[in-house]
């Protein structure tokens, strides 16, 4: 049992002790402060505030977070691709902190059973997982700086996931894709939401695609964002060999 860990035992409740001994496991080093760690995962809908009235929930961190998260990504990237120039470095960044991949992590490591939240867990939306990641992010900055910040990262991001080559084959967002083929090649598109319903209590967006008139693909799903992303997705599939060529 290391120091810190035989602080905890003889100062803090049992439930911090079990906290604690989860937060070590996942970051790969014992935690100081644990009360930063705490508000990492504590939701607004706990009305938390401090003494001086301050709200207590994990957003302000998740900034934070998501800036450490990007600088440390940054500086690999800048590193390990020297002959990438800013547009290249850029997307590959935007690749490896997609919220996809943000949520992704959060779900690895289960995070989302440390939330303090009297909002049911089923309740939240797919990003409460990427959001809680990169809080304690945040809550690492604070509690112990720089560099270990870059220690969990690239412990837990850059050496299981993080494969150059193969980052510069992902396709992130389809419709960047679709848009970006369309005017270069002077074509006219549109997305149109032909559907609009709540089925079983969960509301439906129908979308479909045209180009140059002609309706190329169509699409559902439970938000316009996400109807227009799977129908360009289809779209890119029909017109794959041409998109590949631009």
């Amino acid at each position: 049992m290391n120091r810190l860990r035989k602080i905890f035992t003889k100062s803090r409740s049992p439930e911090d002790g079990i906290f604690f001994d989860a937060m070590q496991t996942i970051l790969g080093f014992a935690p100081k402060n644990l009360d930063h760690y705490k508000k990492a995962f504590t939701h607004r809908s706990s009305s938390r505030v401090d003494p001086e009235g301050n709200i207590i929930n994990y957003e302000r961190l998740e900034f934070l977070g998501d800036a450490m998260l990007s600088s440390v990504i940054a500086a690999y990237l800048f590193r390990e691709a020297p002959r990438g120039d800013e547009g290249y470095l850029t997307k590959m960044r935007s690749k490896i902190v997609s919220r996809e991949h943000l949520n992704e992590l959060g779900k690895d490591l289960n995070l989302i059973r440390f939330i303090e939240s009297k909002v049911p867990v089923q309740h939240f939306g797919e990003n409460i997982h990427g959001n809680i990641f990169e809080s304690l992010i945040g809550a690492i900055y604070l509690d112990r700086t720089y560099i270990y910040c870059e220690k969990f990262i690239q412990k837990r991001v850059i050496i299981p996931y993080v494969d150059i080559s193969r980052l510069e084959g992902k396709v992130i967002s389809y419709k960047s894709l679709v848009i970006e083929w369309c005017q270069k090649e002077k074509k006219i598109f549109h997305y149109d939401i032909f559907e609009d319903n709540a089925i079983d209590g969960q509301r439906l967006f129908g979308v479909k695609l045209s180009i140059d008139g002609k309706v190329i693909a169509k699409a559902r799903a439970t938000s316009k964002k996400k109807a227009e992303e799977k129908a360009s997705q289809r779209a890119y599939f029909a017109f794959q060999e041409k998109m590949d060529k631009k």
